[in-house]
């Protein structure tokens, strides 16, 4: 059994003993903290909370537990049934609430499920908010309602279809176009939500012929349910049959898009944020963002539009915070994760995918020659297991120093811009280890440069 308490949410497998595994007594704990914390911090006059969940076995009773917390809180809820951790975030603006909970574990397998936590804006919580409701839950200093003042539950299942509403009308979507062009797509999504919000999606975009794997939202998952390529062999092989024009990729909640090419080869989840981003700057002039262990690419790209690129610590909530603070017109992760301001601040798949269909239609390349028109760059990605008493951050600034010269970025531990490649250094917050991220313009030299990182660090580790 695994528990992790973050400051991002709960997570973990279901069962087990408390405190050690996810189980209804830490869920009520958690969701108790979270309401006692919006209670102290927001400032409106919304008493509504947002429940959605994602299609996983345990969705159903761990979302019994949250609404019945949340009640018994005093919070009213909007139950919005099975959706995307998009759209449970534009929910909470929509209705107006004071914050929201999606239940989801994202792309881990099927035993395990979590808490995300949103506030007013339907945006993450950051890092000192997330603190707050560890001590708070840790400390059990939360109080239930008295019988007169519990909270009621609403249930409204439309919000799949605002979402999609809100896509199409999204200036920079143009339904005509992905109508005109007649593309057939091929989709997998996982056995979850993505199995309903994709393919009405689709639909309302006026694609006709969708060849549909794993679109049943029954928590089943088929394969790994993170969209790497090495899980991705069955849309693959559709591909490759000639059956689709391209292929699309969601994991469990729906805020992560892998493309595939129409014979079948992998676009690259690091070019979806790139192709999107593309389309956006070439009809809104504007400043991108991505996470440090994102593709150079979309600095390439944004350069040659003369405007600005910037890049953010890793993680969702800090993409968010550079974008605001630079106002980015386009920004997200290069896991996959499109974050279109013009529509809401979260990586949304759903706009991701009309925003990559209409910039295809409008191009009339196929996907393989759009791909190829993109700067070409390849990550390795590599970690080193240090002894615990190692001071890593002690290593990490000896790294650093041995880098002076060159571009040296440490807002999230060591990333090292040389000219025609880049290493970034992450340490585990849980565990002795480095996490070693290269990148350069093919495979060999990325994994040359993280094995020569390897064997410094094991150097500066003796």
């Amino acid at each position: 059994m695994t528990l992790i308490k973050s400051i991002s949410g709960i997570r973990g497998t279901i069962g087990g003993v408390p405190g050690e595994g996810l189980n209804p007594l830490d869920i009520v704990k958690f969701t108790a903290a979270y309401a006692t914390f919006i209670k102290g911090s927001y400032k409106g006059e919304s008493k509504t909370i947002v429940v959605g969940r994602d299609a996983r076995i345990s969705g159903e009773m761990v979302n019994q537990i949250v609404v019945g917390t949340l009640s018994g809180m005093g919070f009213d809820v909007l139950n919005i049934g099975l959706a995307t951790t998009p759209t449970t975030e534009l929910a909470v603006t929509m209705a107006k609430a004071c914050g929201g909970i999606i239940l989801t574990a994202s792309h881990n397998p099927k035993q395990w499920n979590a808490l995300k936590l949103l506030n007013y804006k339907g945006e993450f919580l950051n890092a000192a908010e997330g603190q707050t409701i560890l001590k708070i839950a840790e400390d059990e200093s939360f109080s239930f309602a008295q019988v007169d003042d519990l909270g009621k539950v609403t249930e409204d299942f439309s919000y799949t279809q605002k979402h999609i509403e809100s896509v199409l009308a999204l200036d920079l979507v143009d339904v005509e176009a992905i109508r005109n062009a007649k593309f057939r797509v091929a989709i997998d999504c996982v056995n979850s939500v993505g199995g309903v919000a994709i393919p009405e999606l689709l639909e309302a975009l006026g694609v006709k012929q969708v060849e549909k794997l794993y679109c049943e939202p029954n928590g089943q998952f088929p394969h790994n349910p993170e969209p790497l390529p090495e899980h991705l062999t069955e849309i693959s092989s559709v591909m490759k049959q000639g059956k689709a024009d391209v292929g699309f990729v969601v994991d469990p909640d729906v805020d992560r898009l892998a493309i595939i090419c129409e014979n079948g080869e992998m676009f690259g989840e690091e070019y979806t944020l790139v192709a999107v981003a593309d389309y956006v700057l070439s009809k809104t002039p504007g400043n991108t963002v991505s996470n440090l262990s994102s593709t150079r690419a979309l600095r390439d790209v944004t350069r040659g539009y003369g405007q600005e690129y910037q890049a953010a610590a890793v993680g969702e909530v800090n993409v968010v915070e550079k974008m605001k603070a630079i106002g980015a017109v386009i920004g997200g992760e290069g896991n996959g994760g499109v974050i279109y301001p013009a529509s809401h601040y979260g990586r949304d798949a759903l706009v991701g995918i009309a925003l990559f269909l209409t910039h295809l239609a409008k191009t009339g390349k196929t996907v393989s020659a759009m791909r190829a028109g993109y700067p070409p760059y390849f990550i390795a990605k590599q970690k080193v297991e240090l002894t615990p008493e190692i001071n890593v951050d002690a290593i990490l600034e000896e790294v650093k120093n041995k880098y002076a010269q060159y571009d040296v970025n440490t807002i999230d531990g060591v990333k090292i811009d040389f000219p025609e490649k880049w290493v970034h250094l992450r340490k585990s917050n849980t565990e002795p280890i480095v996490r070693i991220y290269a990148e350069a313009s093919t495979m060999e030299l990325a994994g040359a440069l993280a094995a020569d990182i390897m064997s410094v660090i094991k150097e500066l580790a003796k």
